[in-house]
């Protein structure tokens, strides 16, 4: 069994390494800067979004806010489940994966937070952290921050190809982040090994 004080460190290690990663290159590149890592299909490409996983977005300001205070109830829900699942001595694989999905929205949230508070903005500048003149936005308002850009194709498809033949097409087009990596992973670890548990525990 998976005991509190190891998924702490688990949950309080992989944060770090999110939020290092994403400080790095708030404090290093400009938005909209890339450099290749292995070949063209594995790229660094600083970005910033004000929505969900993968770039995706909800629009608005009060969309912007209503996300931010989802997640900040949805992870409190994770963390209690997770004390639950413990409790209740689960798989220890079901319980890295929920903690991976609460440690990853937990990485965004700080993005979303704190970020428009504590640095400058990046548009055509590498950004500082504590500006004297304050940060780019508000409480709540911040953006978060994606690097990883995996374009594995770029290019046509052939003409026989059905509905999107002769289209240029990126796969995979979306630009992502530790955090939303480590969301991915939960989710489909509990898909793939334990759906079991849950039709067994109804």
């Amino acid at each position: 069994m998976l005991k509190k004080y190891h998924a702490t460190i688990f949950i309080v290690l992989l944060l770090l390494i999110d939020q290092v990663v994403k400080i790095t290159i708030k404090t290093t590149m400009t938005l909209g800067e890339e450099f290749n890592v292995i070949g063209n299909w594995f790229r660094i490409h600083f970005i910033e979004n004000n929505g969900m996983a993968f770039g995706m977005e909800l629009g608005g300001e009060f969309g912007k806010v209503f996300l931010t205070i989802f997640r900040v109830i949805a992870v409190t829900g994770i963390g209690w489940y997770i004390s639950r699942l413990m409790k209740e001595k689960a798989p220890k694989g079901l319980i890295i994966a929920f903690c991976l999905i609460f440690v990853g929205a937990l990485g965004n949230i700080v993005d979303c937070v704190f970020y428009g508070k504590i640095f400058s903005d990046s548009y055509g500048q590498v950004a500082t952290m504590f500006p004297e003149f304050g940060g780019y936005s508000n409480f709540l308002h911040g953006k978060v921050v994606d690097m990883f850009y995996f374009p594995l194709f770029d290019g046509f498809l052939p003409d026989w190809f059905p509905i999107w033949g002769g289209k240029h097409i990126i796969f995979f087009r979306p630009v992502f982040n530790l955090a939303d990596s480590y969301i991915s992973i939960g989710v489909f670890m509990i898909i793939l090994f334990y759906r079991k548990y849950f039709s067994d525990n109804k």
